[in-house]
């Protein structure tokens, strides 16, 4: 060093040596020199040490002021510490501590240790931890001190953030399985194989460990007549329905939809023997070509090249159809006749290859087929009408107010949907009366095939200018009835019962009266007898068989109806006979005494059977209906005995017109025979009576079958008990002869009963003489 600076340095450096050592001299605590720097502190007098974990150039002790003390990096060579396995070294301002390597931690939870002893690093589980290391669809796979992220089948990972999975596309990158007859569809982790549309699943040929299939060109399905129902109309159908599976082309699935459809209004619109099928017949060919049309149309909707498809036959038959590879949310399909909501995937259910169909298919011509069907009440609905009628509900008379509207969709399993379908059903207005309900119903068939209409589960929601919207939670067939339902008046039963129990008593009577009473007996006592007899069997078979329970037509049912028709009709012409009785007696009193007995029984028992064997012929499902065991109000039928009925009244009318003029003319004549012209005017009169009688009662009797006439019923109630007691009382009671037989047989009773009481009360000697002697009497007698 040199020049005026260096001196000047040098002589205060001497200067506060020299004031260091006077002031330890002075003082032995005093510290050392303030020069030392940082991180260390005074050794002695004239030296600095520096604090552990720092050094300086010259070691722990210094005396250089320009001396600095730096920090050791304990954890570099050579003073490398070490903290053991699974953990590292961290480097401090004067010191050092062991921190476990990234993926590990200590087993205490302490972040850091200062020696190789307290190392506890252990493993730690990302993949445990929250939030989630790995994003969205990825999966955690621990590894030691790491973790990675890997994918499901069909993702991968994505590039620009390796913890998240994105969908990889099998179809356009050639990953997939899928036949060459299929088409690939992507979905999110994976993908399906669907058929070309026309194409459908080849039967057998689906790889299930593969998830693919192999489709073949659709072909029309199999449809045969029923061999149980005998028909020429629907052998005929089924022939053009052969015709169109052999000429059936994919290209042209709408055309033959159309022919198929018009073919069923061809057969419905003119059923020909198809209403001479009994009722369960008919119904039975109902449900056969529901189920037939339903799967047609599901096939051959999978066909087609359009997304929608609505057809209008000339038979007012109306088809809507819906075809979508893929759907969410609700939709919407309807024509005029009905109208339906649904969500997609109700529609799709469990199918996942193939377009999902929507169909609707309704038609007003096979309420023809559905007539007569019976209702099944379910338990809900049987109790809710009960507490509205407060009276037993046996069943419901039917109408069809709306076209049948068949449902059908790619899915098959529609017996428990998870949301409900919602339906608005035109037909034409109608208000509904007492007893009566617009009711949204659908087909139901059991194990033997025979349909009827069912509630359960559907709810009708409301009817306005007429259309009715229901909602139900399975599908079928649906429609809507105008339901009269037949609740049972306890009173009217118990006055049908006792009064035609009372009535039967009364004609026992007067046919054991004109059996037993001889002095009565003639040609109009025979006639009296049998229309007795008729009227007594046609009111026990009445009485024992008119209801229809179980509400099926069956043999029984049958036999009934046709019993009651023949022994009524019976009664009727008995009746007419008994005019011509009159006729002959008053008109020809000098030229005959009326027709024999054999011409009697002939006219009496031929002709209703005549009348009833051409109507069994003709209508044999005419007899029986689903309530009542009597003859059918369908197609005019009941005409075959309220024709004969209605011609035999007039005829009886006309034939007493005549008479009574007759009586009038022979009063004044010259020479009357006074004694038999009143004769002829009693029994004249007592025949016109009895008309009146028995054809008020068949005039109100009509009603009986319409349950909405009450005050009819309570009418035809009544007169029917009186028609026995009337005729008792006509023929028996008022007859003087028969008065007389009555009390002669009252005193033998009398007599009979005198004698056995006087027999038992006298002593054997005295009464075996009284015996004796009463005898001859009782013979008398």
């Amino acid at each position: 060093m040199g020049g005026p600076y260096s001196v000047a340095l040098f002589v205060f450096h001497v200067l506060c040596v020299l004031l260091t050592l006077s002031e330890a001299g002075s003082q032995n605590t005093m510290a050392c020199a303030p020069w030392c720097p940082a991180n260390s502190s005074c050794a002695s007098g004239t030296t600095c040490r520096c604090t552990p974990g720092f050094n300086s150039s010259s070691g722990e002790i210094f005396t250089d002021p320009l001396e600095s003390c730096d920090d050791i990096n304990e954890c570099g060579p050579p003073m490398t510490v070490s903290c053991g396995k699974l953990a590292d070294c961290q480097n401090t301002e004067g010191g050092y501590h062991c921190m476990c390597s990234p993926g590990y931690e200590l087993i205490s939870g302490a972040t850091m240790f200062q020696n190789e002893s307290e190392n506890t690093c252990q493993d730690v589980d990302e993949c445990q931890q929250k939030p989630k290391v790995c994003k969205g669809r990825s999966i955690c796979i621990n590894t030691q001190g790491n973790y990675i992220c890997q994918c499901p089948p069909g993702l991968e990972l994505n590039l620009k953030d390796p913890r998240l999975c994105i969908d990889m596309d099998e179809c356009s990158s050639g990953q997939h399985q899928c036949h060459n007859s299929t088409i690939c569809l992507n979905t999110v982790g994976s993908y399906t194989c669907h058929c070309r549309r026309g194409w459908v699943p080849k039967p057998g040929f689906q790889d299930k460990q593969m998830g693919t299939i192999s489709c073949e060109e659709i072909s029309f399905p199999t449809w045969t007549a029923p061999p149980e129902i005998k028909s020429q109309s629907l052998s005929g159908f089924f022939e053009r329905v052969q015709k169109m599976s052999i000429d059936f082309k994919s290209a042209l699935t709408q055309e033959t939809i159309q022919y198929l459809i018009m073919s069923v209004d061809d057969l419905l619109k003119t059923p020909g023997d198809l209403e001479a099928l009994d009722l369960s017949s008919r119904h039975h060919t109902a449900t056969y070509l529901f189920s037939g049309l339903e799967q047609i149309l599901r096939t051959l909707a999978k066909a087609m090249s359009g997304g929608s498809f609505i057809y209008h036959s000339p038979g007012d038959t109306e088809l809507s159809l819906m075809v979508q590879e893929q759907g969410s949310g609700n939709i919407t399909v309807g024509q005029s006749h009905a109208r339906m909501l649904l969500d997609w995937a109700v529609a799709a259910g469990a199918e996942k290859s193939g377009p999902t169909v929507v169909g609707l298919l309704s038609s007003p011509n096979m309420q023809k087929l559905l007539a007569n069907a019976s209702l099944d009440l379910d338990l809900e609905k049987q109790t809710e009408l009960e507490e509205i009628y407060e009276s037993p509900v046996r069943g419901a008379q039917l109408r069809l107010l709306s076209a049948v509207n068949l449902v059908f969709l790619s899915n098959t399993n529609t017996d428990k949907l998870n949301s409900k379908v919602t339906f608005a059903f035109s037909h034409p207005w109608e208000m509904p009366g007492t007893r009566q309900e617009l009711i949204c119903a659908f087909w139901k068939s059991d194990s033997n095939r025979r349909g009827y209409w069912a509630t359960s589960g559907c709810q009708t929601l409301g009817s306005r200018n007429g259309s009715t919207t229901c909602q139900c939670n399975h599908l079928s067939s649906f429609a809507i009835l105008m339901a009269h339902y037949d609740v049972e008046d306890w009173k009217l039963a118990l006055i049908t019962k006792v009064g035609l129990a009372l009535s039967l008593v009364c004609l026992l009577l007067c046919i054991l009266t004109f059996l037993l009473v001889r002095p009565i007996q003639g040609s109009r006592t025979t006639v009296h007898l049998h229309l007795c007899i008729c009227l007594f069997v046609g009111s026990t078979v009445f009485l024992t068989g008119i209801e229809n329970e179980g509400g099926q037509i069956g043999l029984r049912c049958r036999l009934v109806a046709g019993l009651l028709h023949y022994c009524f009709l019976a009664a009727f012409c008995w009746m007419s006979l008994e005019g011509v009785e009159l006729y002959f007696l008053v008109v020809r009193v000098f030229q005959g005494q009326g027709l024999r007995k054999r011409w009697l029984c002939l006219i009496g028992y031929g002709v209703p059977l005549f009348i009833v064997a051409v109507s069994a012929a003709i209508k044999s499902q005419g007899y029986g209906r689903p309530q009542y065991c009597w003859l059918d109000h369908a197609n005019g039928f009941l005409w075959s005995f309220l024709g004969p009925v209605t011609f035999i009244t007039l005829c009886n009318a006309v034939i007493f017109v005549i008479t009574l003029w007759k009586l009038t003319q022979k009063f004044s004549e010259i020479n009357p025979d006074i004694k038999k012209l009143k004769k002829a005017r009693v029994l004249t009169i007592t025949a016109i009576a009895q008309l009146f009688v028995l054809g008020c009662t068949w005039v109100f009797g009509l009603f009986l079958f319409d349950q909405r006439s009450w005050v009819l019923c309570y009418i035809f109630s009544i007169l029917n008990c009186l028609q026995g007691l009337f005729l008792f009382v006509l023929y028996c009671l008022l007859n003087k002869k028969v008065r007389e037989e009555y009390r002669r047989w009252a005193c033998m009773v009398t007599r009979n009963k005198y004698s056995e009481f006087a027999t038992s009360t006298s002593g054997s000697g005295s009464s075996q003489s009284q015996t004796r002697a009463l005898r001859p009497s009782e013979s008398g007698m």
